[in-house]
């Protein structure tokens, strides 16, 4: 049996408090629930196979053209289709990073080689890694923030990475699946027509709370590959609900200034909240946090019902390495407090 490697794992475990997974804890925006609430009875057809509607809403939010999008059944659908599509021989990925990005190589028999995020640099990618671009490699994942740690890349590095990937033939893609919850960030749509070898990962799951429906979408300039994503898509791959609540969520400007607001205050609660406890904490623009405590601490919060991320399955992290969502100020009191009864405990 292969092994979970994501968070959000609470089926077969007694998890009152799920920090595992980074989606929004304000939950579904309302309007998105009525709509799903109100359409039930649209459910026995089938969806629109070109999610017209959706992709007309993308397009007007994103200011680019329609043809320039693919709608997908969450981000790691697109992750794996890419590589299907693309089949590089060899490629560069980053460690730690999102696991996915390896799977998903290794499915085709990829050589992976890897660039190390150091420590002593809160695991922020650094000049040197664009010597790592080298004209054997035929593709390359960036994560933006990053995940597990949360810090975004420089901007003026990123183009330097976009620049050099086009001298070289590498197809490049950045994920941007946790930049909506960070207002000020730049995003790489922008100067998407000047690397028509760059795709942008996006998604609905984190930002708007819709894990569950499963959303996802790709941007890129390259016609040619776009249509050959789409010749490597089951039919009926974005769900009827998925794609109304997608259209709808975009509309909610109010619950996007609230997460704005929510998120600034308690990931600093939460931060401070563990430093305090001892524990170092990486700096972060997400709505997640990666900090280094006891090793232990995963199955001991456990046993209070609490699921926080192990990262011991990321390479250059490890046993001790643990990643948590910011919530809402009463869970978060709630998961300081019970890190705090563990340490009292074990005299630490």
């Amino acid at each position: 049996m292969i092994s979970y490697t994501h968070g959000g794992e609470i089926y077969d475990k007694k998890v009152s408090l799920d920090f595992s997974v980074n989606t929004n804890p304000l939950g579904i925006p309302e309007r998105v629930r009525k709509i799903l609430i109100e359409s039930v009875d649209l459910y026995d057809r089938y969806p629109d196979d070109y999610y017209r509607e959706l992709k007309t809403a993308l397009a007007s939010e994103h200011a680019i053209d329609s043809d320039e999008l693919i709608c997908a059944n969450g981000a790691s659908d697109l992750i794996y289709r890419l590589c299907q599509v693309i089949r590089p021989g060899k490629a560069l990925l980053c460690a730690p990073t999102f696991v996915e990005y390896e799977q998903a190589l290794k499915a085709t028999g990829c050589e992976i080689t890897y660039y190390n995020l150091e420590e002593e640099n809160d695991f922020a990618l650094q000049e040197d890694y664009l010597i790592h671009l080298t004209a054997d490699i035929n593709m390359v994942f960036l994560c933006n923030p990053s995940n597990p740690v949360g810090n975004l890349v420089d901007k003026n590095l990123l183009v330097k990475v976009a620049d050099k990937c086009q001298e070289l033939g590498i197809f490049l893609v950045v994920d941007e699946c946790f930049i909506d919850f960070i207002k000020e960030a730049e995003s790489l749509i922008s100067i998407r027509k000047n690397y028509p070898g760059l795709f942008i990962l996006r998604a609905f799951t984190k930002f708007y709370a819709l894990a569950g429906l499963r959303l996802g979408y790709g941007i890129c300039s390259r016609k040619e590959l776009m249509d050959r994503l789409l010749l490597h898509t089951p039919s009926w791959n974005v769900s009827l609900p998925a794609q109304l609540a997608g259209v709808e969520a975009l509309k909610d400007m109010e619950y996007r200034n609230k997460t704005y607001k929510w998120l600034g205050v308690e990931r600093e609660y939460l931060s401070s909240g563990l430093s305090s406890l001892g524990f170092k904490v990486y700096p972060s623009k997400g709505n997640f946090l990666l900090f280094r405590g006891k090793e232990g601490l995963y199955e001991e919060l456990l046993m209070r019902g609490i699921l926080i991320r192990e990262c011991k399955n990321y390479r250059q992290l490890g046993a001790g390495y643990y990643r948590i969502a910011v919530k809402l100020r009463e869970d978060n009191d709630q998961l300081l407090e019970g890190i705090g009864k563990i340490l009292e405990v074990n005299n630490i």
